[in-house]
C-alpha cells in the first residue's frame, strides 16, 4: 500500500495563490481531481492526505469539494483561524466532516520566528485534541527551537512535523541546529514527522540521490519507521523534481528497511497519525 501524507489541490488564480512567483511559472496550473487521479493511476497511490495551501476557510471547503470527486483523498488537513477567540464553532463544524483529520497555518511565512508561542495561538491549537484533530507544524528549521517550545506545551496533542522542517540543503553540509533541534523534537512521542518537501530546499542547482540521503538517514534514525511517513509535496515538488523520481528516489533510500518498516513508512505511519479510513 502506498500512501502520500502531503500533496496540494488548487485552481490557479493570481489572487488566491499570490505566493506563487514568476520563477514557479509550472505551478500556475490548475491541480485538481483528474490531474491527482492520474498521479494516483499512474503510481498505484491508494490514497492521499490533501493539505491547504491557503489561510482561509474556503480552502478547506474547497479540498472537502475535490474529495467528493476522487475517493482516494482519505484526509485533508485545511485551515481555521486559530487565533479566533470563537476557533470553537469551526471546529464543531468539521468535525461533522470526517476527511478532515486537522489542520495548519503557515507559520513558516511569519516575519517572528516565535509566533508558534503566541498565547492566543496556543489557546486555539489547545482546542483541537477535544475534537481529534491533528496540527501539522509547517516551519523552516531556523524556528525548531520555538516548535520544541511549542509542543511541549501541548504533551497530548498529536503533532505532525511536515517536511523535516525544511533545512537548507547545500552540498554535502548538515546544519549542525537544524540537526540537532530536529533530533530533539523527535523525542517528543506524541510528534511524528514527513520526509516530503526536501528537494525544494536543495540550494545546488543539481540534486541527486546522495544530496538527500543524509537528511534522510537522519530523519529515519531520530523518528523511526514507525513515525516517519512518505509525502510528495506533489504539485510544489514538479520545482525541482517529478513526482516519479521523488518517488524512486524515497524507494532507493529505503531499500535497506524490512518488508514491515517499508509499510510502516509508505502508508501505516499516516494511517495511524491521521486516523485515515
Amino acid at each position: 500500500m502506498l500512501i502520500d501524507s502531503h500533496h496540494h489541490l488548487w485552481k490557479y488564480s493570481v489572487d488566491d495563490y499570490g505566493w506563487i512567483d514568476d520563477s514557479m511559472s509550472v505551478l500556475k496550473n490548475d491541480f485538481l481531481a483528474p490531474q491527482l487521479a492520474e498521479i494516483a493511476d499512474g503510481h498505484s497511490v491508494d490514497g492521499f492526505v490533501s493539505v491547504q495551501a491557503r489561510q482561509c476557510i474556503e480552502e478547506t471547503d474547497a479540498l472537502l469539494e475535490i474529495a467528493e470527486q476522487e475517493s482516494r483523498i482519505r484526509g485533508i488537513v485545511g485551515w481555521v483561524p486559530l487565533i479566533d477567540p470563537d476557533v470553537d464553532k469551526h471546529l464543531h463544524h468539521y468535525a461533522d466532516q470526517p476527511r478532515v483529520v486537522g489542520f495548519r497555518h503557515v507559520v513558516q511565512d511569519e516575519p517572528d520566528d516565535r509566533f508558534l508561542l503566541r498565547e492566543d495561538f496556543n489557546r486555539g491549537v489547545g482546542r483541537l485534541r477535544e475534537f481529534g484533530f491533528v496540527y501539522d507544524i509547517l516551519i523552516f528549521g531556523r524556528q525548531l527551537p520555538a516548535a520544541l517550545e511549542f509542543v511541549d506545551r501541548h504533551p497530548d496533542q498529536k503533532f505532525v512535523l511536515d517536511h523535516i522542517a525544511k533545512p537548507a540543503i547545500d552540498g554535502d553540509h548538515v546544519n549542525a541546529n537544524w540537526m540537532t533541534n530536529f533530533r530533539q523534537l523527535a523525542k517528543r512521542s506524541n510528534v511524528v514527522c514527513k520526509f516530503s518537501g526536501v528537494v525544494t530546499e536543495v540550494r545546488d542547482e543539481q540534486w541527486t540521490i546522495d544530496t538527500i540521503r543524509p537528511y534522510f538517514d537522519i530523519a529515519l534514525e531520530a523518528f523511526g519507521a514507525d513515525r516517519l511517513m512518505f509525502g510528495s509535496d506533489w504539485p510544489v515538488c514538479l520545482l525541482r523534481s517529478q513526482y516519479t523520481r521523488w518517488l524512486d528516489t524515497v524507494r532507493q533510500l529505503t531499500e535497506p528497511l524490512s518488508d514491515s518498516e517499508k509499510s510502516q513508512f509508505f502508508a501505516q505511519t499516516a494511517i495511524d497519525a491521521y486516523g485515515l479510513k
